[in-house]
């Protein structure tokens, strides 16, 4: 029997507020997504918390060191603004290669 693997991105839309108390839950669900590919959706996010960061960043290591596809879509002015306030782009969170 062979599997075939849908080559289809996942979309995981992530909350509007990503504090500590988020962090465990994103983490936890980043986790059971591992392996596949991946769109995260940042189109709701308001707040955007150091601890998320951290777990979203381990999120694109861990594709990474797969060699999946991770993407990120639709981040929203606060999204970016927290990433950049954090010396961080969105490609930072993704395994795009960044445009030279």
């Amino acid at each position: 029997m062979t599997t075939v693997c849908d080559p289809t991105p996942q979309i995981f839309e992530l909350p509007a507020v990503l504090d500590l108390r988020a962090a465990p839950a994103l983490a936890a669900c980043l986790a059971a997504l591992r392996g596949a590919p991946l769109a995260i959706d940042a189109s709701r996010v308001e707040r955007l918390g150091g601890q998320c960061l951290q777990v979203l960043l381990a999120a694109a290591q861990s594709w990474r060191t797969d060699a999946a596809a991770l993407t990120l879509s639709a981040p929203t002015p606060a999204f970016v603004d927290g990433l950049r306030l954090m010396g961080l782009s969105p490609a930072a969170l993704t395994t795009e290669e960044p445009e030279a």
